[in-house]
């Protein structure tokens, strides 16, 4: 199913207001290219002229998914797509990084957990290899995804799990498990179904073609 029409953000919300708004194109600010020019219309959708706003999520709640989403991100600009609101596939501008400089923290990576008392990130994975495009070219991640399972009783059976997710065309991730949710996830507690949300306050960024299979 399309999750964006193109034209509003029918389907999608955010908690209080934001600066989430739809655009026909963006491009580098000639002086700044750490910021878009955004050129009104229809097409994209992107999160303001600061780039830092509230996140924003689907009203629609998913479990197991195929997920297609496109994103543009300027220089030096951090996003992020939560599968149920809980599972982070980061998205950076990790153009030019090396492979041994790959990292959770990198584009593609799926993003640590967090020990809030000792501020340790634990588990979380880099991608196999930076498939990243240079800032303001579009790029995709397409993902096959696995909700953790229950039984009748609430007791999880099943871990999340990431079966595959490929960046540009590219294998970085397969069969990746999560021992549970990542940082900034909305709960701290595994849970059946959830929105897809994305992340508004790191950084510019621009989204298009999002598109998700119910697998469950």
């Amino acid at each position: 199913m399309e999750l964006f029409n193109g034209r509003d953000l029918s389907g999608w919300r955010a908690d209080g207001e934001h600066a989430w708004r739809v655009a026909a194109s963006v491009q580098l600010q000639s002086e700044d290219d750490q910021q878009f020019s955004i050129e009104p219309g229809v097409g994209i959708f992107v999160n303001g002229d600061a780039g830092r706003t509230r996140d924003l999520r689907t009203e629609m709640e998913h479990g197991s998914c195929e997920l297609h989403v496109e994103f543009c991100v300027p220089r030096g600009s951090n996003s992020g797509v939560y599968l149920m609101g809980q599972y982070e596939i980061q998205i950076l501008d990790s153009w030019g990084t090396t492979e041994s400089e790959l990292k959770y923290g990198s584009c593609g990576g799926i993003y640590a957990r967090w020990i809030a008392e000792t501020r340790t990130p634990y588990d979380g994975a880099p991608p196999r290899v930076n498939a990243s495009r240079p800032p303001c070219e579009w790029q995709e991640f397409h993902v096959l995804f696995h909700a953790p399972r229950f039984d009748a009783q609430g007791m999880k059976i099943a871990k999340a799990r990431f079966e595959r997710v490929t960046h540009n065309g590219i294998v970085i991730h397969e069969n990746f498990e999560c021992s549970g949710p990542t940082r900034g996830a909305w709960s701290e507690v595994d849970i059946p179904v959830g929105p897809l949300r994305l992340q508004g306050d790191h950084g510019p960024v621009a989204y298009r073609n999002v598109r998700l299979r119910p697998l469950d």
